[in-house]
């Protein structure tokens, strides 16, 4: 299997800190996401994006990633698996205390060779690798952690995933919260209970902050100073939200009801959009005199006002 390197596909340093990983992943994730790229390979891009920050994002993969890197491999390097697999976990040894499932349908799944042998994550159809029995202890219960998109966590329904060669289709109720378990009846190892504890998966638009959901919207400047209507994507499709003028970078404003639900008890959760202003690239003469026009008019003294 080829060597991935992680850190080039999002286009940070090794020392890179979890927030600017984050920052690069949600800056081109957005920049190939299928619905936007009209690019030719941009799902590949896509997928590989979120390929490379789920390994970063966790501190155990990153660590377990770091140590295999360590040994000089290039992108396209051949890697072979060592006996009994790769070595996980947040010592550098042993098995992590859960494999991970993660449910079909997420944005970007389909992970390589590569990610599922270093880290044990399976999507549906995948092969017999899946979630082991943890220990006498556990009473035949065979532990899971599924990492379910936030779609699903929104609409709830049913997720479909892939467990010792079998396909499942795995009921998610509406709202489920992280931490939460969803146990299913004689389907883990040796005929025993399938215990799945949930998490959710990273997402390329949406951040998750309790029950509401963040979304960080770029505009233009013009935009942000004229004021708009700009059509943002929720989890539950995508609205038209007002753009005040005179609006700055940073600037929140909140859809209410839009974040995830909440069940029976408690308020649902709002989406909160954070404001980006981003100034666009200069495509012609034209929008290069346009540029000449505005620095003219505001001058050197911007940053004071």
């Amino acid at each position: 299997m080829e060597f991935k390197d992680y850190y080039q596909t999002l286009g940070v340093e090794p020392s890179s800190g979890d927030a600017e990983i984050k920052t690069a992943y949600r800056r081109m994730a957005r920049k190939y996401h299928p619905d936007v790229s009209k690019e030719a390979g941009a799902e590949d891009r896509f997928k590989a994006v979120n390929e490379a920050y789920e390994a970063l994002r966790d501190p155990a993969k990153r660590k377990a990633y770091d140590q295999l890197r360590a040994g000089g491999y290039r992108p396209g390097d051949q890697v072979r698996q060592p006996p009994g697999g790769f070595q996980r976990g947040q010592d550098g040894g042993g098995q992590p205390d859960f494999d991970e499932i993660f449910a079909g349908g997420g944005a970007g799944g389909g992970f390589s060779d590569f990610f599922e042998s270093m880290f044990g994550r399976q999507a549906a159809g995948a092969g017999p690798r899946g979630p082991q029995a943890r220990g006498a202890a556990g009473g035949g219960i065979t532990r899971a952690k599924l990492a379910v998109p936030l779609e699903s966590i929104y609409n709830g329904g049913s997720v479909r995933i892939g467990v010792n060669g079998r396909t499942l289709d795995v009921g998610v109720p509406k709202g489920i919260k992280p931490g939460q378990s969803i146990r299913l009846a004689r389907q883990g190892n040796g005929g025993g209970d399938l215990l799945l504890e949930i998490e959710y998966a990273a997402h390329p638009q949406f951040e998750v902050d309790g029950r509401n959901i963040i979304h960080v919207l770029p505009v233009a400047p013009w935009e942000a100073a004229l004021g708009a209507t700009i059509s943002v994507p929720t989890l539950g499709g995508p609205v038209e939200l007002k753009i005040p003028a005179d609006s700055e970078s940073g600037r929140k404003l909140r859809l209410r009801g839009r974040g995830l639900p909440a069940g029976a008890a408690g308020t649902d959760g709002d989406q909160i959009v954070e404001l980006e202003i981003l100034a666009p690239r200069a495509q012609d003469d034209a929008q290069r005199e346009a540029y000449v026009q505005m620095r003219d008019a505001f001058g050197s003294n911007w940053r004071r006002s």
